[in-house]
């Protein structure tokens, strides 16, 4: 069974500025969060399992407090809600909620097109800052590239796969009425377009990242 190579921060990213979309705050940031998982577990890319976030108060920051909370395929809001205000810590009880993390597994195919689960394949993160909504779509594997991680073109694995992620990137585009922005670039490579960019090749292949896996 093939066994896909994760990196240690995203491959690709893409980000939302949501300010004409919603208002900002904790409950809009639910909504979206509710809204855009489901537009990726329509595609079979991020079946929700885990909500993720930090505490911290104004003034003085992140209080080293992490809770996670086991979440159903369908992110219900009101229940959400419910659930992170009974998880607030007791010794900070004005903290605030930080950037939301959504995780859970998805679906890939291999190159001879056999379906497999995989936990992470897509990351969502939504931001409930006080002023300011804003969004994040992360992978973090080889396989919506033109080349593995260690340089080696697996063109068949790209062709069943990029498309898919592509064809969820502009449904969000389309529910969220903005255009994503590429996050920043890193070691393993940056987004472009709704894909992941091409890399330089030397004699066919391209670079072998594994020194950082």
């Amino acid at each position: 069974m093939p066994v896909l190579m994760r990196s240690p921060e995203e491959s690709a990213s893409w980000e939302w500025e949501l300010d004409e979309f919603a208002p900002p705050g904790l409950d809009s940031a639910l909504m979206t969060a509710a809204r855009m998982s489901d537009v990726l577990r329509e595609h079979d890319l991020l079946r929700p399992s885990s909500l993720r976030w930090k505490w911290f108060v104004k003034g003085r920051g992140s209080v080293g407090i992490t809770t996670e909370l086991s979440v159903g395929e369908a992110l219900n809001k009101e229940e959400l809600s419910r659930r992170i205000a009974e998880s607030r810590p007791v010794v900070f009880p004005h903290a605030d909620v930080g950037a939301l993390r959504i995780s859970g597994k998805g679906t890939w195919l291999d190159a001879e097109g056999t379906a497999r689960g995989e936990s992470d394949l897509v990351v969502l993160t939504v931001y409930p800052e006080a002023r300011h909504l804003a969004a994040e779509v992360a992978v973090f594997h080889d396989i919506w590239g033109y080349c593995d991680f260690r340089g080696v073109p697996h063109p068949d694995v790209q062709t069943r796969n990029a498309p898919r992620l592509a064809s969820a990137l502009k449904a969000l585009e389309s529910l969220l009425g903005v255009a994503p922005e590429p996050g920043d670039a890193t070691y393993f490579g940056r987004a472009e377009g709704y894909g992941i960019e091409m890399p330089d090749l030397i004699d066919g292949k391209g670079p072998d990242l594994t020194d950082r896996l």
